[in-house]
């Protein structure tokens, strides 16, 4: 990369912690610059001077909900008119609450399962995506899950988002064709991330549990399949990866050691 050509720019939702943190890192070490959004200020600032100080990167921060549209298009306004637009969009924000049979289900966790997981990575597309048409060049990688591919107890909301978000996929690929913009999914199984302490309300013992007794996948590992598809050549779309860890061959399947 010489002086006169541009840094990549990668936008990462949800980039305080877990997968969206190591894709920031990531993405810093190749030598991108980043734009960073998520709810939590604090850890923003803190991860966005430690890659400035690491990597010589520029980053961009911004405390959005991806829940909330006004927000979101103000947040992506003044990235484009400040920075640019970005080269990747990464859609990462997304949660599961609870695990409750859908006929005892709490009406606000499905909200905001579908508000973050379906309506978020609409917003921000919807915001992002029209300067990479105009561009012609663009990426955006969502992060889908293997419950967007098999449905298991008590997954109901969340699966169906997640399904949801496989179908965006699908449905957003066809929509660019021929501007030059691609649309990938990163689909990973069981990754030690704050997923289940988040699922479980903070319940740190029945959180640990779904990891115990094999060696699920490290948000570093789903950073490196979202670099590959990122880093392919520009005539080359990976249209989906689905990740897992060796332990776990479906979402019934998972070898643990008892």
């Amino acid at each position: 990369m010489t002086s006169e050509t541009p840094r990549r720019l990668a936008l990462i939702t949800g980039a305080s912690a877990g997968i969206g943190e190591a894709c920031a890192r990531r993405f810093a070490a190749e030598g991108w610059d980043l734009a960073l959004w998520a709810r939590r200020r604090e850890r923003l600032e803190k991860l966005a001077l430690r890659l400035q100080q690491d990597h010589s990167i520029g980053v961009h921060t911004a405390s959005v909900d991806v829940r909330d549209r006004s927000a979101v298009l103000a947040a992506a306004s003044e990235l484009i008119e400040t920075t640019r637009v970005p080269d990747v969009l990464l859609n990462n924000a997304g949660l599961a609450v609870g695990r409750d049979l859908v006929y005892e289900g709490s009406p606000d966790d499905w909200d905001r399962m579908i508000d973050t997981n379906l309506k978020g990575l609409l917003y921000v597309s919807r915001a992002i995506m029209p300067g990479m048409v105009e561009r012609g060049s663009g990426h955006v990688i969502n992060i889908g899950s293997t419950a967007g591919h098999q449905v298991y107890p008590r997954g109901n909301v969340y699966n169906a988002t997640k399904f949801g978000v496989k179908a965006l996929t699908k449905g957003m690929n066809i929509d660019v064709a021929g501007t030059g913009v691609k649309v990938s999914s990163v689909d990973p199984g069981f990754v030690e991330t704050e997923f289940s302490l988040v699922r479980f309300r903070g319940d740190a013992e029945e959180a640990e549990a779904v990891y115990q007794g094999f060696q699920p996948l490290a948000a570093d590992d789903v950073a490196d399949a979202v670099w590959y598809v990122a880093s392919r050549p520009a005539h080359v779309n990976v249209f989906e990866v689905v990740i897992m860890p060796t332990a776990q061959r479906d979402a019934f399947v998972v070898d643990r050691e008892v």
